[in-house]
C-alpha cells in the first residue's frame, strides 16, 4: 500500500525488511501467543520485530510459557469460556507426562522437534465429545502417581538446559508469571519437599470487566531473569536424588490438599464406577478437557 513512501525511504531493502517484520508478527501471534479473537494479534509483539538482528537474543519459549501460564489463569474463572495461549506446548506437555492421555507417535529423528511425532487424533462431536469429556475427566479424578511419567526427559535434562532450573518471575510484554521448579522436584529426579514461598508482585489490579489483570513487581524483580547463575535452584542442596520416580516428603500431601483441588469433578456419596478405558485405546483429543 505504501510501496512509494518506502522506496525513498530505504528502498526495496526496507521494503523486504517490513516483509519479514509482518511475517513474524503473523507467525509469532498465530503460534506462541496465540488469543481467542481469530483475526487480531497482539501488538506488544512488534516491539521484539523492530530489529531482525536481535531476535536471537530473546528467550522466546520464556516468553511463551509466561503467556500460557497467565492465559490458563484466566481460563479457571468462572465465566471463562475456552483457552488461548500456546496449545501446542501444552498437548505435548501432556502427551509426555501422562501416558493415559497419548495418541499413536511416529518413529522421528532425534533432530526433530518431540511434538512433531505425536499423531493428532480425530475431534469428536456432540454426544460423543461429551461422553469423552466426562471420561477424562473421570481419569484424572483417579491419576495415581504410577500414572505419570515423571521423568520424560531423562533425569538428568537439567543439566543440558541450565535454566530450567532457573527460580523467579518469567515475561513476555507486560506479563510477568512466577516460575518455580521446585514445585516439580520429580522430573528432574529428585524427592519432591514442600517448596519455599515464591517471588510473589507487591501490588494486582483486576478491573470489574474484561479477562486481564495488571501485575505490578517490584523494579529489581525485572533483572533476575539476566541472573540466572545467581537465580538457579541448587538441586542437591533443596533435595536428594529419588529412589522411585515418584518419591515425596511425609508432609507434602497435606501441604499439597491444602493449596489445590484434587478433584475436578464434584464429589458424591455414589459408588465407585469401574476404572474407564485407558484413553490411549481410543481416539481423542485431549483439549476437550477445557471445552465446558
Amino acid at each position: 500500500m505504501h510501496a512509494e513512501g518506502l522506496l525513498v525511504r530505504g528502498g526495496e531493502l526496507k521494503i523486504k525488511e517490513m516483509e519479514v517484520q509482518c511475517y513474524l508478527f503473523v507467525l509469532l501471534g498465530s503460534t506462541l501467543f496465540v488469543d481467542k479473537s481469530r483475526d487480531r494479534l497482539r501488538p506488544a509483539i512488534n516491539l521484539f520485530l523492530k530489529d531482525h538482528r536481535r531476535l536471537a537474543d530473546y528467550a522466546w519459549g520464556a516468553g511463551a510459557l509466561a503467556y500460557l501460564y497467565r492465559q490458563l489463569g484466566v481460563a479457571t474463572r468462572a465465566g471463562s469460556k475456552g483457552l488461548c495461549g500456546c496449545l501446542t506446548l501444552l498437548q505435548a506437555w501432556i502427551y509426555e507426562y501422562f501416558p493415559l492421555f497419548r495418541p499413536s507417535q511416529l518413529p522421528q529423528s532425534p533432530d526433530a522437534p518431540r511434538a512433531s511425532s505425536w499423531i493428532s487424533p480425530r475431534l469428536p462431536g456432540g454426544d460423543e465429545a461429551r461422553q469423552r469429556l466426562v471420561r477424562y475427566r473421570q481419569l484424572l479424578d483417579e491419576l495415581s502417581a504410577d500414572d505419570v511419567t515423571w521423568t520424560p526427559y531423562g533425569r538428568d535434562g537439567h543439566t543440558d538446559i541450565p535454566r530450567s532450573l532457573y527460580t523467579g518471575p518469567i515475561r513476555f510484554s507486560d506479563i510477568a508469571e512466577g516460575y518455580d521448579p521446585s514445585r516439580c522436584l520429580r522430573q528432574f529426579g529428585y524427592r519432591q519437599i514442600i517448596p519455599a514461598a515464591m517471588t510473589v508482585p507487591h501490588d494486582h489490579y483486576r478491573p470489574a470487566s474484561g479477562s486481564s489483570y495488571i501485575v505490578f513487581w517490584d523494579p529489581w524483580v525485572n533483572q533476575l531473569w539476566n541472573n540466572v547463575a545467581a537465580r538457579r535452584l541448587e538441586l542437591d542442596f533443596a533435595s536428594r536424588p529419588c529412589e522411585q520416580p515418584s518419591e515425596i516428603v511425609e508432609e507434602y500431601v497435606d501441604w499439597f490438599l491444602t493449596r489445590s483441588h484434587p478433584r475436578i469433578t464434584h464429589p458424591t456419596d455414589e459408588e465407585p464406577q469401574p476404572r474407564p478405558l485407558l484413553v490411549h485405546q481410543v481416539s481423542y483429543d485431549f483439549l476437550l478437557l477445557f471445552q465446558i
